[in-house]
């Protein structure tokens, strides 16, 4: 199984459909400074320590190694001339030529971050696929929050507005990992408390949601209406506690979650996934994503793909980059899936462990096939 370039494997000529990245963020519009561009090859918020830089980093070597030439310049070449080459483009061309070059058909992208970002019609535009909403739960309470100092106006519009989302959105998507930890009380909370905390949190100024009530009551109206539901889990930027992400965590949700409908998609899961694993292996409505985990991990994407694939379900793996800010971060993400997808498959194909066809029926399952699937997109 070849995969010495971006879209080699796998890809049409190996029958599998192009790749739906179900978690994602938008690109740039604007051109943005070395310092800004090298900021987004970490999950750090800080500078990098003195005397370094961001670009020594497996994501910053799989970006020198992948991107420099759909732009025309050498593999590997120095960041400084890759840079030029991308301010000379332009960032609409440098998108459209890295959009297209990913594979990627469908982009189920997270509308909750802040920024001069494209949204999901116009990153999909860029990549020449179909794009659809994915909503954050706590950015959607923080905007309604805004708008009203009253308890319980606030509950009402809030309720209103997640029923709402979900007939267009794709899925919801919670930061509670962020924002308390995951090991959060699994029962719903009674609506006395609800109001309760919403009367102190809107008194305040409707800072940051951080109240683990309202947090809990913004997942169960998610649950409620059937919509997959996407919760990070894993490593992140130092705004959380690592050791608080652990999805071994969310065991008791997964448990009072598992006869309402709702599938439950861990995101990027590393250093846990092995936990992730487990948790769809058990769990029907628990499904496991690989995305993120391969862009930092370079070379040694494989090994981290083989560990997924010990134990959880081949049927519950879903593809994505997590891509965020940097068009870059789309090409690193498919590719690295590409390759590190080649090298176990075509390793144990090699060993008479699995049969090529398998190979090849598996490979487009975690690539598409999945995702259509948990995401009702099976006709798009």
């Amino acid at each position: 199984m070849p995969a010495d370039a971006v879209g080699s494997l796998p890809g049409p000529a190996d029958g599998l459909p192009p790749l739906v990245d179900h978690h994602c963020h938008g690109v740039l519009r604007h051109a943005p400074d070395p310092g800004t561009f090298a900021a987004y090859l970490t999950e750090s918020d800080r500078p990098p320590a003195a005397g370094t830089t961001f670009f020594d980093t497996q994501a910053g070597f799989a970006v020198r190694r992948w991107c420099p030439p759909l732009l025309g310049l050498p593999a590997h070449c120095p960041p400084d001339r890759y840079l030029a080459r991308r301010a000379g483009l332009g960032p609409a061309e440098t998108r459209r030529r890295l959009l297209r070059a990913t594979g990627i058909g469908t982009y189920l992208l997270d509308t909750g971050l802040p920024g001069d970002l494209t949204g999901p019609a116009e990153t999909a535009a860029d990549g020449g696929g179909a794009g659809f909403e994915v909503v954050r739960l706590e950015t959607l309470a923080e905007r309604l929050a805004a708008g009203t100092r009253d308890a319980e106006e606030f509950t009402d519009a809030l309720a209103r507005a997640v029923r709402d989302a979900a007939r267009t959105a794709v899925a919801f998507k919670s930061v509670v990992a962020y924002r308390h930890g995951l090991a959060l009380d699994p029962a719903p909370p009674a609506p006395g408390a609800v109001h309760t905390a919403a009367r102190s949190w809107l008194a305040a100024g409707a800072p940051r949601l951080t109240d683990p009530v309202l947090l809990r009551h913004l997942v169960q109206l998610a649950v409620a209406t059937g919509r997959p539901l996407q919760l990070h889990t894993g490593f992140g930027d130092p705004d959380l506690r690592l050791d608080h992400a652990d999805p071994a965590l969310l065991t008791d949700l997964v448990r009072t979650t598992a006869d309402t409908g709702t599938d439950l998609v861990l995101l990027h899961c590393y250093p846990y996934h092995r936990q992730a694993a487990y948790l769809a292996a058990v769990f029907p409505h628990v499904y496991a994503d690989i995305g993120l985990s391969l862009t930092h991990t370079g070379p040694r994407a494989a090994a981290v793909l083989a560990e997924f694939l010990e134990l959880a379900p081949f049927g519950k793996l879903l593809f994505s980059t997590d891509a965020y800010g940097l068009p870059e971060l789309y090409v690193v993400g498919s590719a690295l899936f590409r390759t590190a997808l080649g090298t176990v498959l075509g390793d144990w194909v090699s060993s008479g462990a699995w049969s090529a066809e398998d190979a090849r029926r598996v490979g487009a399952m975690i690539a598409a096939d999945n995702a259509r699937r948990v995401y009702g997109l099976e006709g798009g």
